[in-house]
């Protein structure tokens, strides 16, 4: 296991980390296998757990607090807030009045009295910077949080919490958390700079493309990945974008073939050669999964082999911009655009 160093933080964590969003309903994965794949993952070195308050409606906190019951102290624990957490319109966003709920419920579901890492979970264009951070810098203050970040986060939008930070004299995000995959390289563009030039860390989620690059989704062959059934538009074969991606991977497949590397291998390899990457998001349903996955976790890619998936998708390059989820609002609703 390789291990970086997360932003400037001094902190340092494994190059691949494990994701637990299918920890629950979500990934139909049961207390007694979430335990067993983190088990494992710690023993082959990983060292960061990320989970959210919104999956599996906290279901997905209680089993990560239930497996690492007793040896807390050794891992980087983090988590997120501003997703839904039921119908409540105030149970939701980036406002100190819910963060704060929000994160005592969070550490109640973990068993802990801190995470290492509070990120929110997406950008809220209700709330202003100076409230989200104004309230996670007190959080900060109060050792509930050691650190805090931002996920999927427009560009614009990173620069410009990084300027209120300053402005306002507060504590500012460390990280960012992008989707970014060889078919999602759109980051490369804007987010991955700006990353690099504000010192962030990057914890990269999807590089496995919800499951497009893990060998689950081959021509002529059946789809064997569980997001089929949560999310049927991703792997239409009749729309053109899933086509595409479709003729990527199996361009892809002969690249890793050639290099002598399994397609997951190719895949978490490509992210983490990123200089911008401090780690990839793994988020395993079970534990053959998560063995498949930790076999790249000295994965290294030559140039002519990052040179050949250029070949296949271009940098800075998204396959299906719209599964991205940094769309500004004002693009979702036309009465934000209208007078």
């Amino acid at each position: 296991m390789q291990y970086r160093t997360l932003g400037r933080t001094g902190v340092q964590v494994s190059s691949l980390a494990l994701g637990a969003m299918n920890f629950g309903a979500i990934g139909n994965t049961t207390q007694d296998e979430a335990t067993a794949i983190v088990d494992a993952a710690l023993e082959a070195g990983v060292n960061l757990i990320d989970t959210a308050d919104m999956y599996s409606a906290g279901g997905s906190e209680e089993m990560v607090g239930k497996a690492i019951a007793g040896r807390r102290d050794d891992i980087v624990l983090a988590t997120k807030a501003t997703m839904p957490m039921g119908d409540e319109r105030n149970h939701r966003g980036s406002s100190r009045r819910w963060l704060v709920t929000a994160l005592e419920d969070s550490l109640r579901r973990l068993g802990v009295d801190h995470v290492d890492l509070y990120q929110i979970h997406r950008w809220d264009p209700t709330t202003s910077d100076e409230e989200t951070l104004s309230a996670l810098t007190d959080l900060q203050r109060a050792g509930k949080i050691r650190y805090f970040g931002s996920s999927t986060f427009p560009a614009h939008r990173i620069v410009q919490a990084q300027w209120a930070a300053r402005e306002h004299h507060l504590g500012r995000y460390v990280t960012e958390q992008p989707s970014y995959s060889i078919l999602q390289r759109g980051v490369e563009a804007h987010v991955l700079p700006v990353a690099e030039e504000y010192g962030l860390g990057v914890l990269v989620w999807s590089p496995l493309a919800s499951g497009w690059l893990t060998g689950a989704v081959r021509r002529g062959g059946d789809v064997t990945t569980n997001r089929s059934a949560l999310m049927p538009e991703r792997f239409d074969l009749s729309l053109p974008h899933n086509r595409a991606r479709l003729d990527a991977v199996e361009r892809l497949a002969e690249i890793a073939d050639e290099a002598g590397l399994t397609l997951i291998q190719l895949a978490l390899g490509f992210v983490t050669a990123h200089p911008a990457v401090t780690a990839a998001l793994i988020g395993p349903r079970t534990l053959d999964h998560l063995r498949s996955q930790l076999a790249a976790a000295d994965t290294v890619l030559s140039a002519d082999v990052l040179d050949a998936i250029d070949a296949v998708v271009a940098p800075g390059t998204d396959l299906a911009a719209h599964e991205k989820f940094d769309a500004p609002p004002a693009l979702l609703d036309a009465s934000l655009r209208r007078r």
